[in-house]
């Protein structure tokens, strides 16, 4: 069988993880599968933007990993009116509309998976089957989205 290296959206908090106790192992293997060649992360400019103010060692995990295997996405207007029927529908309010972003994001590049420890917006299962079920009604396909832990049960 021939594996092939996967996409995935790493959302803010994976990176925040890697400088947390209970987070920090598979947060970290996440961006040392980057570095090896083994994932190809993606990141949007939400996440560049919410990483700025964020410790040095924070953004260094960015800056880190080799480009080759990094894609940013930007925020346009597919992403932003998928986000918007996500708020629409309920999934989350305007408040959390960011979270909204990373997950219009992540569907309409259509990575593998979405990586996140976001367990109150985004990696809970009625929001995920609510996003879900807005992607497939307007057109787009399933999101798949894990915790970093999650993912490490994936790996071959």
């Amino acid at each position: 069988m021939v594996s092939r290296v996967h996409r995935v959206y790493v959302d803010t908090s994976v990176f925040g993880g890697c400088f947390e106790d209970q987070f920090e192992s598979d947060s970290s293997r996440i961006f040392e599968l980057g570095r090896s060649g083994r994932l190809i992360l993606v990141v949007s400019d939400i996440v560049l933007a919410e990483l700025a103010p964020a410790p040095p060692e924070v953004r260094r995990l960015l800056d880190e990993v080799p480009r080759p295997v990094l894609q940013v996405r930007s925020v346009d207007d597919e992403v932003a009116a998928l986000r918007n029927a996500y708020l629409e529908a309920g999934v989350l309010t305007s408040r959390w509309k960011d979270d909204a972003t990373h997950v219009a994001v992540a569907t309409v590049a259509r990575v593998d998976a979405l990586v996140s420890w976001n367990f109150k917006h985004i990696v809970r299962l009625d929001r995920i089957r609510a996003f879900n079920q807005v992607n497939l009604a307007n057109g787009y396909g399933i999101v798949t989205i894990l915790s970093p832990t999650e993912l490490r049960e994936y790996e071959t």
